[in-house]
């Protein structure tokens, strides 16, 4: 069984791949909410998704632009998108996002939503940094990919699926630098200090909505375990 305080990194795909899916946040919403009456609490951290890499791409082909100005577009994506769920989640999430990991969380409500952080860091790392904080030992990643593979499953047709993978072998996986836009499943920075602290990170596709609370409940679910 997870414990009661609960980490979930959510990525900005499963917010807003193209159009803003409210289907799946309105079966996102309706189980945290169903989990809290249960007595767990939550940090959810966002991505910023499609729309990063959309403001990214468009800033470097108007000027010329340092990787921390590109880092801060995505950082302010991200804190938009914790802000929108914010709402969504209305008295019971905390009125303040999360802008800085390391300072103390206070539970006044059973959800506290944040962002991106400074250049240089990933929501991966923001999330890995505010389990240490409140000292979960299990991080959520929810992204659009079912599994972590062992090659790009988009560009290789033979690409594997991974279930269990320890951070060893994971991190030979991944590249070992972090940079604005990486599309990696769990970002190197981000995994170092997952594996330091001795964290799982359950990495799993948000879709279908069961899946997920199949995890939550601590039952079988589709998705890859690193630890």
């Amino acid at each position: 069984m997870i414990e009661d305080k609960i980490v979930i990194s959510l990525g900005g795909s499963l917010i807003i791949p193209e159009e803003i899916d409210v289907e799946f946040l309105k079966e996102f919403r309706d189980l945290i909410l169903s989990k809290i009456s249960e007595g767990k609490k939550f940090v959810i951290i966002t991505g910023g998704g499609k729309i990063c890499r959309k403001y990214n791409k468009a800033a470097e082909e108007i000027s010329s632009v340092e990787n921390d100005e590109l880092d801060w577009l995505g950082i302010y994506s991200t804190r938009f998108n914790a802000e929108f769920l914010k709402v969504l989640f209305g008295q019971n999430v905390s009125k303040d996002i999360i802008v800085n990991p390391n300072l103390p969380l206070l539970f006044d409500k059973s959800i506290i939503v944040g962002g991106g952080w400074k250049p240089g860091n990933s929501t991966d790392l923001v999330a890995t940094l505010i389990a240490k904080n409140v000292g979960a030992k299990t991080v959520i990643n929810l992204s659009n990919t079912d599994y972590v593979y062992d090659k790009d499953p988009n560009k290789n047709a033979d690409a594997k699926k991974i279930e269990k993978i320890s951070w060893a072998e994971y991190r030979a996986l991944i590249p070992a630098e972090w940079n604005p836009g990486l599309n990696s499943p769990f970002d190197p920075i981000a995994s170092k200090m997952a594996q330091e602290e001795g964290m799982t990170v359950m990495t799993m596709n948000g879709k279908p909505i069961n899946n997920l609370a199949n995890a939550l409940d601590g039952k079988d679910f589709r998705g890859t375990t690193i630890h």
